[in-house]
């Protein structure tokens, strides 16, 4: 019964998962189309990508507090019917207006579930086996944000582009009765919901977010970009002086920082998805419009990259409960970071060679799915099981804050040094845009590098069950 339950959970966890991840690029290759037939200028376009991620990264932390305190089983499913809905509503929307009012719903319903998606699998999987369920999660997931504008295209060209919101409808469907007769309810032992705190962080992760995604296109210093960013800065300040001295029961309990593993993997976290999404975001772009590829098979082309993840992550994965996820995951962010340079390396001796580019696009691939593979098991094992909620969507939080930096700098990056006008100077912006890119990821690196080393923890009082393995963290700093 625990088999079948931990199978179900890892079914449920990946495939929600894959949902929530691909829906933040996934309408990028379809903006033309949705422009066609819908109107609305670049500014509506824009915020047609960036309703999702706004909402997405604001509600992430609420949505694992709502877990811990009203059920994560149930809290999940909530989460599961206001995406599926959001899709439905964005595959019907009548008008722009209505496509960026639905994405926003969307978004707001992958913050409750995708949090959740790790704590379920947590709870359902027996410790021996949760470095193979996290490394099967952490792939499925990390194809889901690289297979998006792939899989828009795709639908976009031979479909329309409301099939890229329809392709969820029946999957939220089928997961329902899963959910409900596959998975057991569990909660966090705090009863009490830090609503002050919750209501800081959200509102400063808006303007921060905000701020972030809006800097490109209304310029860094227009009043909404710096009030946003200064304003989500204060307040996020806030939610922490309020978090160390007043609540009684912190929404995010303050001395998880203190411990090495649980801040060294967030920082890497942060890094990590801000060289890539940035990349990504570039090079697909490149791709259509140096190599003069249509979306789909500037997403075929892609497929050495983000393909990796499905094959060589759930391999990571239990490697990781063989040696540890430190050394796994250095070794994936040095791989990501030298095949970013190597691009960069490629496309300076002049000349488009796709073919020259697949082995430094393959790299990357590996690189990316080392990183995924073992982080859910890091950040589960750096705090206590009763904070694995909150522990889960602050890490997401970060990542999604670092996905929105990495398109934000890498694009000003590119800005600043070249342009759309022409192939030479998208050549000119892509090639500073990816060494930053590269230096970020290298920084996650060392930041990584600082997780301390993997250790077994205490044995168990006579009498009780025998501990699990733990990854670094853990024993120490708690």
């Amino acid at each position: 019964m625990k088999d079948r339950t931990a199978l179900w959970t890892l079914v449920v966890a990946s495939t929600a998962g894959f949902m929530a991840s691909l829906d933040n690029l996934v309408v990028t290759t379809a903006l033309p189309a949705i422009r066609e037939e819908l109107g609305g200028g670049l500014s509506d376009l824009e915020w047609t990508v960036s309703a999702f991620t706004l909402s997405f990264a604001v509600l992430l932390m609420l949505g694992s507090a709502l877990g811990d305190r009203f059920g994560r089983r149930r809290m999940f499913t909530l989460g599961l019917t206001v995406f599926t809905l959001g899709s439905a509503g964005a595959a019907l929307a009548p008008n722009i207006g209505a496509l960026i009012a639905a994405r926003a719903v969307q978004g707001a319903g992958a913050a409750v579930m995708m949090p959740l998606t790790l704590t379920l699998l947590t709870a359902a999987t027996p410790p021996a086996r949760r470095p193979l369920a996290f490394g099967i999660w952490s792939g499925v997931n990390g194809l889901g944000v690289a297979v998006g504008p792939l899989v828009g295209g795709v639908l976009t060209e031979h479909l329309s582009w409301q099939w890229i919101f329809w392709l969820n409808v029946p999957i939220g469907l089928l997961l329902f009765p899963v959910v409900r007769f596959g998975l057991v309810e569990s909660r966090g032992v705090n009863p009490r919901l830090d609503v002050p705190g919750a209501a800081l962080a959200s509102v400063g992760m808006f303007g921060l977010v905000l701020g972030l995604i809006r800097g490109n296109p209304d310029g860094w210093t227009s009043p909404l970009v710096l009030g946003s960013l200064i304003g989500g800065v204060a307040l996020l300040a806030a939610f922490v002086r309020y978090e160390l001295r007043v609540a009684a029961a912190p929404m995010l309990p303050m001395r998880l920082f203190r411990s090495r593993a649980f801040s060294a993997v967030n920082v890497a976290g942060l890094l990590m998805f801000l060289g890539m999404f940035g990349s990504i975001f570039l090079i697909s772009q490149y791709l259509q419009n140096v190599g003069g590829y249509s979306p789909q098979q500037a997403g075929v082309r892609m497929l050495p990259w983000t393909g990796m993840p499905l094959i060589v992550a759930p391999i990571a994965g239990a490697l990781a409960g063989r040696i540890g996820g430190r050394p796994i995951v250095v070794t994936g962010l040095v791989l990501q970071a030298v095949g970013l340079a190597s691009f960069a390396l490629v496309e300076r001796s002049g000349g488009y060679s796709y073919a020259a580019q697949v082995p430094v696009l393959v790299i990357c691939g590996i690189g990316m799915a080392l990183f995924f593979a073992p982080m859910a098991a890091l950040v589960m094992s750096s705090v206590r099981p009763e904070e694995q909620g909150i522990a889960s969507g602050a890490s997401n939080a970060m990542r999604e804050v670092g996905g929105a930096l990495g398109v934000a700098v890498l694009a000003a990056v590119f800005s600043s040094r070249g342009g759309y006008g022409s192939a030479q100077q998208f050549h000119d912006g892509l090639l500073p845009a990816l060494y930053v890119g590269a230096a970020a990821v290298g920084a996650a690196a060392v930041a990584a590098a600082l997780i301390p080393r993997r250790r077994t923890a205490p044995a168990a009082d006579p009498g009780t069950a025998p501990a699990a393995p733990l990854e670094t963290v853990a024993t120490a700093q708690h």
